[in-house]
Parts: structure tokens; C-alpha cells; sequence
């Protein structure tokens, strides 16, 4: 059920950050979809000890960033968009996984 879980919603992560970049969605929309994401995690009922998958870890760390840095930050640091493009082609098949991108479970 944890796999599930990342796997629909990295899809639906990646979609929101493309809009995002692309200038078509707004960082509070952005913010309203992190917040839903971590209440429907809330509510599986999972043996949280198995273990993180490559594509989890990802995940869970693009989120952090997503609600750590603000706007600004987001849109016009250079390092940072390019770490968020990296692991979003990772999430998205097109790509390796970035050996900084280590996200852990809320």
C-alpha cells in the first residue's frame, strides 16, 4: 500500500511541479497539494518499517523542498531548480536518482 501510495502520487507530484515552473500554478496551490498529500498519508494504516524505496525517497524529499524554501527561492535559485528537475525526471522514468535527494517518511 506504501508503494501505491508514492507511485500515484509522484505522478500527480510531478504534475504540480511542472505547472509550477511553467508559470501555470501558484506556490499556494503548490502548498495545498503538499498539506493533502501528507493528510492522506496520515490516514494509511501501514506498517511504517518497511523499507524506503528510490522512488519514496525521492519523493519525500522533493516534498521537504517544495515546503522548506519559499516563492522566491523556488523560482530563482538555480541549484535548487535544477536538484528539483533532477529528481522530477528521476520520478518521471527519464532519469538517475540524484545521490542527495534522501527523503524521509513524515
Amino acid at each position: 500500500m506504501t508503494n501505491l501510495f508514492i507511485e500515484q502520487k509522484s505522478k500527480q507530484l510531478v504534475f504540480y511541479i511542472s505547472r509550477y515552473f511553467l508559470g501555470r500554478l501558484q506556490h499556494s496551490e503548490l502548498h495545498l497539494f503538499v498539506w493533502d498529500t501528507l493528510e492522506e498519508w496520515a490516514q494509511l494504516n501501514q506498517a511504517l518499517q518497511l523499507p524506503y524505496t528510490r522512488q519514496e525517497q525521492v519523493f519525500w524529499h522533493l516534498i521537504h523542498q517544495l515546503e522548506f524554501w519559499p516563492d522566491v527561492t523556488l523560482r530563482e535559485n538555480k541549484l535548487l531548480r535544477r536538484n528539483i528537475q533532477d529528481c522530477v525526471s528521476y520520478l518521471k522514468g527519464c532519469g538517475i536518482a540524484p545521490n542527495n535527494c534522501i527523503g524521509i517518511r513524515p
